[in-house]
């Protein structure tokens, strides 16, 4: 795609609200069109601009009705998968019908997702499918002590097994009683020197400074989870609606013998932060170990418009000799 750059270009964007029935609610995304030409640079600067958890700049080919790439940002960094892009950007592009099949692949920087529609366009509920990455844990008492203050809360607030684990990204899931989860505040810096005892538990590849601070009610298939997830480490002090850490929970809890067999859970989650979200969480398991992690939930659309196309910086935009 040519790029003139010049003051009059615009991009066209739409807005949805991702893992909610109704809008203003769930997780924003801006989903940005036409934008395969748009440098790293500028691509951050349109996300910074939006200010949402994420934004996605889904390629403009479609191999077959079902195969598209995207890139995904955070206001301050792009990052190589997540969960409510993965679903927005999905549900977005079929309802333009550039998406025809109700199966579909999603290509990121974490490889090929699996994207699933189930239901009539406009009420369809989008389930993505990844292959479990990292697990590492349990995590050490001192370790798990020193990732709580991060969020002001203490080991006694722990009721269970923390591990690290994602699907493409990793976050640490720390398992607390429900008080603990309200009572929990978002991370002001992020995880520093504690990085370097994480790795040591293990390969990490996929390692995000970001908790996953969760609470466990109810019986299994589903089992209920209050969850509140942050994210120091990208930009998002608090998320409402955290599709990658659910795939992971679901990793943490086959490790932690909630769901040794596998099954299903549901996540409530961005209550505190006046965007309830549900979330759809299934993991199969085999031998105690995850071997394929789900999350579903629903789309809605909110608002589209046209946004200015950033500047190229100077560097690149000089003419060449």
């Amino acid at each position: 795609m040519s790029q003139s750059n010049g003051p009059g270009d615009r991009l066209a964007f739409e807005i949805v609200d991702v893992f909610t029935d109704r809008p203003f609610a769930g997780n924003q995304l801006a989903v940005v069109h036409g934008a395969d030409g748009l440098s790293t640079a500028q691509c951050q600067a349109v996300a910074r601009e939006f200010g949402y958890s994420e934004t996605t700049f889904p390629s403009s080919a479609v191999t077959g009705g079902e195969e598209y790439a995207t890139r995904i940002f955070t206001p301050e960094r792009e990052i190589p998968f997540a969960g409510h892009p993965t679903l927005g950007t999905a549900w977005v592009l079929r309802s333009h019908g550039w998406l025809s099949s109700s199966e579909c692949v999603q290509v990121c920087g974490a490889g090929r997702i699996g994207v699933r529609f189930e239901g009539p366009d406009d009420q369809a509920r989008v389930e993505l499918s990844a292959t479990p990455r990292d697990l590492a844990g349990p995590l050490p008492q001192d370790l798990v002590g020193d990732l709580l203050r991060l969020v002001g809360l203490s080991a006694s607030d722990l009721s269970g097994q923390a591990f690290v684990a994602g699907c493409g990204l990793s976050f640490v899931h720390l398992p607390v009683s429900e008080e603990a989860v309200v009572r929990a505040v978002p991370a002001s810096r992020g995880f520093g020197a504690l990085t370097e005892r994480i790795a040591a538990l293990g390969p990490v590849e996929d390692l995000l400074d970001a908790l996953n601070v969760y609470a466990v009610s109810g019986d299994a298939d589903p089992l209920d989870v209050h969850s509140r997830v942050f994210v120091p480490g990208a930009g998002v002090s608090e998320d409402p609606a955290t599709g990658s850490a659910a795939v992971g929970l679901g990793m943490a809890l086959v490790a932690s013998g909630l769901l040794p067999e596998g099954g299903r859970f549901d996540i409530t989650q961005g209550v505190e932060m006046g965007r309830p979200s549900t979330l759809h969480g299934r993991v199969e398991a085999m031998g105690g170990r995850a071997v394929r992690c789900y999350v579903a939930g629903r789309v809605r659309s909110v608002a589209s418009g046209e946004i200015a196309l950033p500047p190229l910086p100077a560097e690149s935009a000089r003419p060449q000799a």
